[in-house]
């Protein structure tokens, strides 16, 4: 029974793994094309096989619309990634279905990384422990750095929540400190 099991269990993976199973494999990393830019956090990439997937970025979390620096985040991930071929460490999937990754520029950089580092988003500490975006954070803090020159900035998770509770966050914002 058991020599039948080990026969068996290769085709098994091979035949129920499909599209799926290169999101479960790493290294080597998963490569595609970035064709849209959702926001600061969330892009669309296009895999081999014209497979079109929203990847969400790992440990991070950039502005919601109507927040200050939505736009600039939205623009500046634009400049690192848009229409560039990129490697993807996919973690997980989330509750709408976007896979959750870390993203990797040809010359090593990590797009998550560079967000924080520029001051276009938090460290999703709820999620995401990872040292090194917590000391960009950090470092982006002290230096006062994108939406850091703001001393407090609402997070998005808590924009989030007041909308949840059908409150309103439209006037809550001086959005001149974002012309700066």
């Amino acid at each position: 029974m058991r020599a039948f099991f080990l026969f068996i269990l290769p085709f098994l993976i091979l035949n129920n793994a499909g599209i799926r199973a290169q999101w479960t494999v790493r290294p080597p990393h998963v490569k595609g094309k970035v064709i849209g830019i959702v926001d600061g956090d969330t892009y669309d990439i296009l895999l081999e096989g014209n497979i079109k997937e929203r990847i969400r970025m790992e440990g991070i979390d950039a502005p919601e619309r109507g927040m200050p620096f939505y736009q600039k985040a939205k623009k500046y991930l634009s400049s690192l990634c848009f229409r560039k071929i990129i490697s993807l460490e996919v973690h997980s999937t989330d509750k709408d279905g976007r896979k959750i990754a870390f993203s990797y520029l040809d010359d090593g950089r990590e797009l998550s990384h560079e967000m924080i580092k520029a001051g276009y988003a938090w460290h999703f500490k709820k999620y995401n422990q990872d040292a090194d975006l917590a000391r960009l954070e950090s470092e982006a803090r002290a230096q006062r750095v994108g939406l850091w020159v703001d001393k407090n900035p609402m997070p998005p998770w808590v924009n989030r929540s007041l909308h949840r509770k059908g409150i309103s966050t439209k006037g809550m914002f001086d959005m001149r400190k974002e012309r700066q």
